[in-house]
């Protein structure tokens, strides 16, 4: 058996994808001539992904954790501008024609 097959990865997830759908869902509509195809968004949150600090968890302490790092100032920011400069990187160079 193999080693993934031992364990439950299905548990641990990335609070920080749904910041960062949040945040795509807020600035996409106002940026005017971006495609939103499902390439063109995913690839927007891949990109942003890539950029912002991952927030894994996988139990409870771990949901407080990312909880309360989800509310800070200053990581939102960071999701933000994220968001902004996927956002322009995926306009300017988009995966189809």
């Amino acid at each position: 058996m193999a080693f993934k097959d031992e364990y439950d990865f299905d548990l641990l997830k990335n609070e920080a994808e749904n910041l960062v759908i949040r945040e795509i869902e807020k600035q996409i509509d106002s940026e005017h001539g971006m495609c939103k195809c499902n390439e063109c968004i995913v690839d927007i949150a891949a990109v942003s992904l890539n950029s912002v600090k991952p927030l894994y968890r996988f139990s409870l302490l771990g949901t407080l954790y990312a909880s309360q790092a989800m509310t800070e100032q200053a990581y939102a920011d960071s999701v933000k501008v994220a968001v902004q400069q996927a956002i322009k990187k995926v306009k300017k160079n988009p995966a189809h024609d």
